[in-house]
């Protein structure tokens, strides 16, 4: 059957608020505002983005509000299918009730995964909570998941079916326009994430440290994001190099995009990753970057190829990466081009066809009648699909 012979499907999706400083709220918003006539979004907020202990009372409140919300809808019939996005932790347990309470009212759920250290959430939990959390899992219709090493973790530890785990690589926005970037006297380096351990920042500050001083003095290094913000500065005091090392804070859309416009190199030395979408930004602009083997990176960064990578925590093996970048320009602009060429299949448009043929496949296979063939669409990262069945 024909889409468009179909009702208009309604989608309740819900996760972090739209403004949330990281990839969901970043997903969550592209696809929102990329959606078709056959499909009707309705966003959820079920966490308001505070990390502080300061904001409980809000976060409950949030989350309350979000099913009590959520129920209204499901008694109104105003629900045909329920997209889920999940981190890890407090995460889970929020999308735990939310789950119970779509399985109680028969809809079909797709729950997409995006936390970077959920296999660590999950290998701490003992065998009764982890037979639990499988549980909750198997209520789900699709499981999407944002690499292929991370698809393989739900399938051996989770015991979820491979046909209900589902690969799809994070969305980006393409820019039309790329800025020339030969023969610049002055080289950013950016970084964009939370300023904290686990996205690399202190290694980062450590590595350019020990460059020469002529090569630091031809880079500026920007460090966008919140954070340990001031244990960063205070670093970046201690080794000398405060002149050189610039700390934004948090920046919007535009501020991002204007960023990376002016930037020659992007980093982000992780230990632990899904699918950042800051690296697929970057890409988008025709960035080189440096980043580590972890997550899904290495399914859209090939060494040398499309990007450079390093070791997580190889602090000299990251400063000699650094150097190579300062200093050769045509090495810039070709891993540049590569990272452009590597990411254009992951192009909003695309991702949201196969997005909502998975909609469709999930709600017609709660309906028990013939189930929508997910089509795959090829892209170019070892001739894997951007959706798999």
């Amino acid at each position: 059957m024909n889409n468009t012979d179909m009702k208009r499907l309604k989608i309740i999706m819900m996760g972090p608020c739209l403004e949330e400083k990281g990839g969901m709220g970043k997903v969550s918003k592209l696809i929102l505002e990329n959606t078709c006539k056959s499909i009707e979004i309705r966003h959820i907020s079920t966490w308001n983005g505070k990390r502080s202990s300061q904001y409980l009372a809000s976060y409950v409140k949030v989350f309350l509000q979000a099913v009590i919300n959520f129920l209204i809808q499901l008694i109104q019939g105003k629900v045909d299918l329920v997209h889920l996005h999940l981190s890890e932790k407090g995460s889970f347990i929020r999308k735990s009730i939310l789950i119970l309470i779509a399985w109680a009212f028969h809809k079909p759920i797709i729950l997409h995964t995006h936390g970077a250290e959920f296999h660590i959430f999950y290998n701490q939990l003992s065998t009764p909570l982890k037979k639990i959390v499988n549980f909750i899992l198997k209520q789900c219709t699709y499981v999407i998941v944002l690499s292929e090493s991370w698809k393989q973790f739900y399938i051996k530890n989770c015991h979820l079916s491979e046909d209900r785990v589902i690969l799809l690589y994070n969305p980006v926005s393409i820019p039309s326009q790329i800025p020339n970037r030969s023969n610049s006297p002055l080289l950013n380096f950016v970084f964009l994430g939370k300023i904290d351990q686990r996205k690399g920042i202190y290694d980062l500050l450590k590595a350019f440290a020990t460059l020469p001083i002529q090569q630091q003095n031809q880079v500026n290094l920007i460090l966008a994001g919140t954070g340990e913000d001031e244990q960063a500065r205070q670093l970046a005091k201690t080794l000398g190099i405060e002149k050189n090392v610039q700390f934004p804070g948090w920046i919007n859309e535009r501020q991002r995009d204007n960023l990376l416009a002016k930037a020659h190199v992007f980093l982000l030395p992780s230990y632990q990753e899904g699918l950042p979408m800051a690296l697929l930004e970057a890409m988008s602009w025709e960035l080189p970057c440096i980043t580590t083997p972890v997550g899904g990176i290495p399914e859209v960064i090939t060494d040398g190829e499309t990007g450079l990578l390093v070791e997580p925590g190889n602090i000299e093996q990251l400063a000699t990466t650094i150097c190579s970048l300062t200093t050769d320009e045509s090495l810039r602009l070709r891993l540049g081009k590569a990272a452009r060429n590597q990411v254009k299949c992951f192009d909003i448009k695309i991702y949201n066809q196969s997005l909502f043929k998975l909609y469709w496949a999930a709600f017609q296979q709660n309906q028990k009648s013939n189930t929508v063939s997910v089509e795959p669409i090829s892209n170019s990262i070892n001739t894997e699909k951007l959706v798999e069945k």
